[in-house]
């Protein structure tokens, strides 16, 4: 696991204490996408699958808020795309 994904495990562990939570580096997927360009490091793209207690009464979209509100900072300059699947069940 990379830096970057690093950070987005940390980040979310703290925030939502999940029981189950996997950060997918899905950046080879994009090599040469104009969301590479630029970029210091490698990691741009990600996919993050999370259980949490704390998101399971929010709807789709309060969970999605939930998320991009932990990872703000890293939504600016460092991540360019993140598919989130929060698991409910």
């Amino acid at each position: 696991m990379g830096p970057i994904a690093t950070i987005i495990k940390e980040k979310l562990e703290k925030a939502f204490n999940p029981t189950q939570l996997q950060v997918i580096d899905e950046s080879h997927k994009h090599a040469g996408h104009a969301g590479m360009a630029g970029k210091e490091s490698t990691e741009s793209h990600f996919q993050v699958i999370i259980t949490s207690e704390i998101l399971m009464p929010m709807n789709r979209l309060a969970r999605h808020r939930a998320v991009m509100d932990v990872l703000a900072d890293l939504m600016v300059e460092r991540v360019h795309a993140l598919r989130l699947e929060v698991i409910t069940a």
